[in-house]
């Protein structure tokens, strides 16, 4: 086994396509085949099936990625300590759903980021996907929500994938509607109000469930639904229908103008957090991003903030 064969190993999983991660290595695609073939001989399991789409990661596959991950970063660390490259390269890969707080952050130590080489990745993504980036490595950490209904199967699939939930804040359920809203100008909003209006909100691909979705009480059935898959879309639709969405409260900068956040009356109520994988040693720029996140929630006053 060798840091090639490793590496090549990574991009094949994160490409899904041997052809495009020979195309990003600069390697053929021979070169890349051979070392799967021997990485599969050497450690007697299969890692990836392999069908006209491209490839797919086995549960063997998934859990090897994961370890070649820490083993390439720590190679890298070594390298640039000792081998006279100097600073090392910086790396910061954050997946989480859809709040506007966790980009703020995620913009903010960018900013403030001094290093010459570094790669930052930011995903928005489904439930399932967060829990699957933290567990295979892929991200450093993850930003979800728990509440009452969900938390039971959120946290074992949080332990499932390896990793803790460590909260942010609480904050109470909101309505989400345009300042056109027929519904706009209510101090409280009780839900069997919200039945006539679509309910919006983020599709979840195959791995949809009521439990992964990052709208609470989606498990109350509702007539007329539209799903999308990015907060763009989202304020398109709150300002150009008379539809609702379930939420934190707390607006994002694209969505202070022509939007109100109406209190639902319910005792339900989100508690948002991030999830590390257990075994994930927080770099510099993670101990980072994580105080950031910290520091936006506790400015803002619509919410309950944990401490850090």
């Amino acid at each position: 086994m060798t840091l090639t064969q490793l590496r090549y190993l990574v991009a094949i999983a994160e490409c899904g396509s041997i052809n495009a991660a020979a195309a990003q290595l600069y390697a053929s695609q021979s070169n890349l085949s051979t070392a799967v073939k021997d990485l599969e001989r050497e450690l007697g399991i299969t890692i990836f099936t392999r069908s006209n789409r491209g490839v797919a990661l086995t549960n063997d596959g998934t859990e090897l990625v994961g370890y070649a991950r820490q083993v390439i970063e720590q190679a890298d660390m070594l390298e640039s300590r000792y081998a006279g490259r100097g600073e090392s390269r910086q790396r910061l890969a954050v997946s989480t759903q859809h709040y506007a707080f966790s980009v703020e952050a995620f913009v903010n130590v960018l900013e403030r980021c001094q290093a010459s080489d570094y790669d930052f990745i930011l995903r928005e993504c489904a439930t399932a996907n967060i829990l699957e980036d933290v567990r295979t490595f892929r991200s450093d950490i993850g930003i979800l929500y728990l509440d009452d209904f969900n938390r039971r199967v959120v946290e074992r699939a949080i332990g499932e994938a390896g990793a803790r939930f460590f909260p942010l804040f609480d904050a109470a359920v909101h309505v989400f509607v345009g300042e056109g809203h027929p519904l706009a100008d209510r101090s409280l909003i009780h839900p069997e109000e919200l039945a006539g209006y679509p309910r919006y909100s983020f599709e979840q691909g195959t791995a949809s469930s009521f439990y992964f979705a990052e709208e609470p009480l989606a498990a109350i059935p509702h007539s007329r639904n539209v799903r999308y898959s990015d907060r763009g879309t989202l304020t398109n639709l709150l300002t150009s229908y008379n539809g609702f969405t379930l939420s934190t409260g707390v607006l994002s900068g694209e969505m202070q103008q022509g939007i109100a956040s109406i209190p639902l009356d319910t005792d339900d109520r989100m508690q948002v957090g991030y999830i590390m994988h257990a075994e994930r040693r927080p770099s510099e720029l993670l101990e980072a991003y994580i105080a950031e996140l910290h520091a936006i929630i506790a400015a803002n006053p619509t919410v309950e903030a944990r401490a850090e």
